[in-house]
């Protein structure tokens, strides 16, 4: 079984920034990679960035030169930097990991989310 504990969401004024968390447990992970999803009330689930273990990094444009992404292999977790955040920013931020369970096979797991709201 594959967990994931995430931290860091809360409220801020437009502008502000915020540093989210997702930390990862089991054994024999595996990962072949982490990234962050949100998703708004009446929305579809949007992705923000992911991260491979190589350190390769994929961004939507909405964020580009906003937010940054990193990550810590030894200790399976991966943090979103978040800064200028804008109203739009405004979800349920939900973390999520790629592992390799078999050779050619992988699969998906997810957090149950950290909550980010940016309002005046």
């Amino acid at each position: 079984q594959v967990q994931l504990a995430e931290s860091g969401g809360g409220s801020v004024q437009p502008g502000g920034s915020l540093r989210l968390s997702c930390a990862a447990s089991g054994s024999n992970l595996r990962i072949n990679s982490m990234g962050w999803y949100r998703q708004a009330p009446g929305k579809q689930r949007e992705l923000v960035a992911t991260i491979t273990t190589t350190g390769s990094t994929n961004y939507a444009d909405s964020v580009k030169g906003r937010f940054t992404i990193s990550g810590d292999n030894a200790k399976n977790t991966v943090y979103l930097q978040m800064n200028s955040l804008k109203p739009e920013d405004t979800a349920l931020y939900c973390c999520n990991l790629v592992r390799e369970v078999w050779v050619g096979v992988r699969a998906n797991y997810w957090g149950q989310g950290t909550q980010v709201t940016v309002s005046s």
